[in-house]
């Protein structure tokens, strides 16, 4: 075992990695950062609810280890710094872990305070807190980083309808699907030259020589690699997830009639991973509509795949046809806020970014700092997120009791501020405002 400076690994099951599937003991250590802000509160409430949950569907036969881990305002009290080695190397050595949100600088200043996320140009007090103790350089997204160190490859974005929840969409009550969007390539692996550079007028130059074409000289320019393995990797994890999650279908979305080599490559790439590897499983909706008069067999996912324009107008007119979509990195991420739009927002919070030797999962929003302490927002972002690892574990008994204790609290009208204001603002006369640890009793409860 690596010895660590700050990590104290507790008594357990370490999470194996088999071909790119979780291995899980009865007893799995998990890694949990807190996050930073509001993390203090949603954090605790989330390992109760999931601690109760695999406690209801297992007895004392199976339970969670808990392994802290640090990032943000906790590592730089610890290590000097906000995303330590020490903190990596944990993660992967442990394969699964869970985190709260995470301060992410945004501004052209040269400090950030990682208590209250104010930045400004010297490190001596924060002018907005008062506090001397949280100011650090300004950095790169710690999420962005925690996914290039581990090649999480596949950002994976659950977005499903509660009863109760206002929601913008008639539709909404259909919505009930899987985005699993590609974290390395793309645009997060692109390059973008100025106008006017040396690069860009040597681009521009190698166009016109190789291709005849004609790129206005006052251009900027982008390059945006997608490649076969890079794609591949993740339409494997697309299908793997729908099979054992038995769901009916995997959506390729791209804009290949535009894109040919490499959003249309993307693709065909995806279709050829699904015939090759899961071919006794899948069938492709060409098939369906040519050989079984459009009525899938039992028991086989179909592969289809769509436009990118197209998609975000049937996800808002007939969602229940979809199920599972994979996305290159560009197209899955306007994808992911709009499908939560559908929804009414509270599917904001939860995703993971997975890839073969671990897998970290989280709550997306922000610290909301002047929140801090107040036992008052939502944990549900994180609680879902959970669900997913729980997933992800094949421990699906506590994820579904997790999940159903969730629906009935909403249902009931039993909610945090956020979604009481908007419950009592669509005429609910029933509604019953609950703090964070509330809610998280309450879903135990409901359980």
């Amino acid at each position: 075992m690596p010895q660590f400076q700050h990590v104290n690994v507790p008594e357990g099951d370490l999470v194996r990695n088999e071909n790119g599937r979780p291995v899980v003991g009865a007893r799995p250590i998990i890694g949990l950062l807190q996050g930073d802000g509001i993390g203090i509160d949603i954090t605790p409430v989330m390992t109760s609810v999931v601690d109760a949950a695999v406690h209801k569907a297992y007895g004392d036969e199976r339970a969670i280890a808990w392994c802290p881990l640090y990032a943000g305002l906790q590592a730089l009290e610890r290590y000097g710094n906000e995303l330590p080695d020490e903190t990596i190397d944990a993660i992967r050595h442990l394969g699964i872990a869970i985190k709260g949100p995470y301060t992410t600088p945004i501004g052209d200043e040269k400090f950030v305070c990682l208590h209250c996320a104010h930045q400004q140009d010297n490190k001596t007090t924060c002018a907005e807190c008062g506090k001397d103790d949280g100011l650090t350089p300004r950095y790169r997204s710690i999420n962005v980083r925690l996914r290039q160190h581990l090649d999480l490859y596949a950002c994976v974005r659950p977005v499903r309808y509660f009863d109760g929840v206002p929601a913008p969409n008639k539709y909404a009550d259909q919505v009930d699907f899987v985005i699993f969007r590609e974290n390395t390539e793309d645009v997060y692996a692109g390059y973008d030259f100025e106008r006017g550079s040396d690069t860009a007028q040597a681009v521009i130059a190698l166009m016109k020589e190789h291709t005849g074409r004609d790129i206005r000289p006052d251009s900027g320019i982008g390059i945006k690699p997608i490649s076969e393995s890079g794609t591949k990797r993740l339409v494997r994890r697309a299908v793997q997830w729908a099979k054992d999650q038995k769901l009916p279908s995997v959506t390729l979305v791209h804009k290949g009639n535009i894109m040919k080599f490499t959003e249309g490559a993307f693709s065909a790439w995806g279709y050829e991973v699904a015939a090759d590897e899961f071919g006794a499983d899948t069938i492709t909706e060409k098939a369906v509509w040519e050989q079984h008069d459009g009525t899938p067999p039992a028991g086989r996912i179909v592969i289809k795949d769509r436009i990118a324009d197209s998609i975000f107008q049937q996800i808002q007119t007939r969602p229940g046809e979809y199920s599972v979509l994979a996305l290159p990195n560009l197209n899955g991420d306007y994808m992911s806020d709009a499908a939560i739009a559908l929804v009414g927002g509270l599917g904001l919070g939860p995703g993971a970014n997975i890839g073969d030797e671990a897998a970290v999962f989280e709550a997306t929003h922000g610290t909301a700092p002047k929140y801090t302490g107040q036992d008052k927002v939502n944990p549900g972002s994180l609680m879902l997120s959970a669900v997913m690892m729980l997933e992800h574990m094949g421990w699906k008994e506590p994820a579904d009791l997790v999940l159903a204790g969730m629906k009935k609290a909403i249902a009931n009208g039993h909610v945090t501020y956020d979604l009481a204001r908007l419950m009592r603002a669509e005429g609910r006369q029933d509604v019953e405002e609950l703090s964070c640890s509330g809610f998280g009793r309450a879903v135990i409860e409901l359980m």
